[in-house]
């Protein structure tokens, strides 16, 4: 299958995905979280793939947020629609895949991105990545997951200050709080994921998809979070911050919210 915005490189039983929209800083889209969606669920039932690493292309960002244009006008009830497909169609999916997939973080992950990081198994970044999710600059939460599985990895005070201040870390301070594995110079990033991958792929592919399915299971009494992460993430579409912080974004100004 052809996709317009992702590149897909098969070595023997790895599948790397690279997020192919360099001049958007390989911004989420609606289109590319389908291709991503299809490219995923292709790999899944392919039984020659053990391992994904998913990616970006370029040196300086994986993925550096959602397309905010694609959604600066939305009304409530789009935005929680937004966020629940989104949810459903790729990061979801990425979790709970069968086939392990690991995020290679080169440059910025910052918002969606960070969101998709989080979503895979685990992460390896780049010495020059940046994180975080500025959603609150915009007058918006994170709404791919990221309220929920922030503080799975890095605990709750850390992750209601990187969310509350909307502020990036870097990969160094990412390392420290858990939320990636390793941290690697950029020119070895793949190599060494794939290295990994080696690893995963000499075992039992039946046992590392239940010992996935198994270590999700801890962490599903946060369920009803994401649900909770939905409905406020649609009801910030609604607010004069939302338009104001989309709005500034787009003219490239600093915004001046309103507040409450």
């Amino acid at each position: 299958m052809k996709y317009k915005n992702l590149l897909i490189n098969q070595k023997d039983r790895l599948a790397i995905v690279t997020i192919n929209r360099p001049n958007k800083l390989n911004a989420l889209n609606r289109e590319t979280i389908q291709e991503l969606h299809d490219a995923f669920k292709a790999l899944e039932t392919n039984n020659k793939i053990r391992t994904i690493i998913v990616t970006g292309s370029g040196e300086k960002a994986f993925v550096a947020g959602a397309d905010i244009a694609e959604f600066a006008n939305f009304s409530v009830k789009e935005g929680g629609k937004l966020a629940k497909k989104g949810q459903k169609l790729l990061f979801d999916l990425v979790e709970n895949l069968s086939t392990p997939v690991i995020a290679a973080v080169n440059g910025f992950a910052l918002g969606g991105g960070l969101e998709l990081a989080m979503a895979c198994h685990f992460r390896v970044a780049s010495d020059n990545a940046k994180m975080g999710l500025p959603e609150v600059s915009l007058g918006v939460i994170p709404g791919y997951g990221g309220t929920q599985r922030l503080p799975q990895l890095v605990g709750k005070g850390n992750a209601m200050e990187m969310i509350m201040t909307a502020g990036m870390i870097d990969a160094q301070k990412a390392h420290r709080l858990g939320l990636v594995n390793h941290v690697v110079p950029q020119e070895e990033l793949l190599s060494f994921c794939e290295k990994l991958a080696a690893k995963i792929g000499n075992n039992s592919p039946v046992a590392v998809a239940h010992a996935i399915k198994a270590i999700n299971a801890g962490f599903k009494n946060n369920s009803n979070g994401f649900a909770s992460e939905i409905e406020a993430f649609g009801t910030c579409f609604g607010t004069a911050d939302f338009r104001e912080g989309t709005t500034a974004f787009l003219e490239k100004r600093k915004a001046d919210f309103p507040g409450k």
